[in-house]
């Protein structure tokens, strides 16, 4: 076991008040895709090139600011994103993001790919990625996580997807190493399969893979050293660990990260950059690893929480705030 997190790189853990994304990851089932769209994927991997042209600093750090729209599927039954993509892709093109990560949700009905295809030229925001999830320390699980995956990669690759965020699902208790190797295991399969179509996989956590000092990072790391991170730094801050910290300690692996802004009484803000997360430290531990990759902004809110504006607009400020304090 590596060393346990300093006392004082910890930070308080916020109160139980998150929506369980976890639990969606997990039961996520994805639909098939067709054979359509490589023009697309080929479109969409040159905006996204473009972007990180335009984005580039002096020190050729180059960084795709991106969306997630969990805060749109957060209320529709099952999670469905289906009936408002349209309302999303306009939403975050008017912001002025360089791309989005889909959900699954996305992809389950038979014309998805022509559909968001159409979506993301007309509104000229190239599909970035996808997050996927399941509990692949069940063993039991495995060829149903395997199937679900075959089916997703080839279909993010025709729509220019290049990442995939990773969760690997929480157990009941404490992993064991027995569990921890079984989920290694199945993580190398997808890797290979993501690997195969041009797509590169990246873990992205919750609060259960940081816990108890990194307890499930820590395990999948010492059997595979060399995996790609992409950490959500909110989750971070949940589970009681200082993004920066993270940053410094695991940056040469770091090629993606979710975005999100909660105020002291550990209650998500309505923004990015209106809460009270240090994001001037957390910027300045990225441009110290040379951060290159993803950056998408993924809001959330407490069940009770009512917006005070259109979320065209808070993608916006979102925006404006990564380019001012982030620098990208």
């Amino acid at each position: 076991m590596s060393n346990p997190i300093p006392a004082s790189r910890r930070i308080p853990a916020s109160p139980a008040t998150a929506l369980n994304r976890r639990r969606f990851l997990c039961s996520s089932t994805v639909a098939a895709a067709g054979a359509w769209a490589i023009p697309l994927a080929v479109l969409n991997r040159q905006h996204v090139w473009a972007a990180e042209a335009n984005h580039g600093t002096s020190g050729g750090k180059r960084v795709v600011v991106g969306g997630h729209p969990w805060v749109y599927a957060a209320p529709l039954p099952n999670y469905d994103i289906t009936p408002v993509l349209p309302t999303i892709f306009e939403d975050m093109s008017y912001a002025g993001l360089d791309g989005i990560e889909l959900m699954h949700t996305a992809l389950r009905s038979k014309d998805a790919v022509e559909h968001i295809g159409e979506l993301s030229r007309k509104h000229h925001l190239p599909v970035i990625g996808m997050s996927f999830g399941g509990a692949m320390w069940d063993r039991a699980q495995h060829q149903a996580v395997l199937e679900d995956a075959e089916l997703i990669i080839p279909r993010l690759a025709k729509l220019g997807g290049r990442t995939l965020g990773t969760s690997v699902g929480p157990a009941p208790k404490r992993k064991t190493e027995q569990q921890l190797d079984d989920q290694a295991e199945l993580l190398r399969k997808l890797i290979a399969l993501c690997q195969q179509h041009g797509v590169v996989l990246n873990l992205h956590n919750h609060t259960y893979e940081v816990a108890d000092d990194l307890h499930d990072l820590r395990g999948t790391l010492s059997r595979m050293p060399e995996v790609k991170l992409g950490p959500d730094l909110n989750w971070l801050v949940r589970a009681g660990v200082d993004p920066a910290w993270f940053i410094r300690q695991f940056g040469r692996q770091i090629v993606f990260m979710h975005l999100r802004d909660q105020k002291k009484d550990g209650r998500w803000s309505e923004g990015l950059g209106e809460g009270d997360t240090d994001f001037a430290a957390i910027g300045r531990a990225l441009h110290e690893i040379s951060f290159e990759g993803d950056a998408v902004i993924e809001l959330a809110h407490e069940r009770d929480f009512q917006l005070t504006r259109p979320l065209r607009e808070t993608w916006k400020l979102g925006r404006s705030f990564v380019k001012q304090v982030l620098g990208y």
